[in-house]
């Protein structure tokens, strides 16, 4: 699967901070987190912001490390 706009909500914000939800379907972790896996939302994620993603092998926050121009990278919040 590809990542659907309509499966990203926003949980709360404030100060520039989004915390976002995001559920996959049937799309896994290492899926979500990998590639540019959501560079269709680049124009509303900002850098800082933190997904908890919802997938079909588990669940995971990740941070927003970039979002440019139709980029944005992810990693692992530790």
């Amino acid at each position: 699967m590809a990542f659907a706009i309509r499966n990203l909500s926003v949980l709360a914000y404030a100060n520039g901070f989004t915390l976002w939800h995001y559920k996959s379907g049937k799309d896994r972790l290492e899926a979500v987190a990998g590639n540019n896996y959501l560079g269709d939302a680049s124009d509303m994620l900002t850098a800082g912001d933190l997904l908890m993603v919802t997938a079909s092998d588990g669940a995971r926050i990740l941070c927003v490390t970039l979002a440019d121009v139709e980029t944005v990278v992810t990693a692992p919040l530790s």
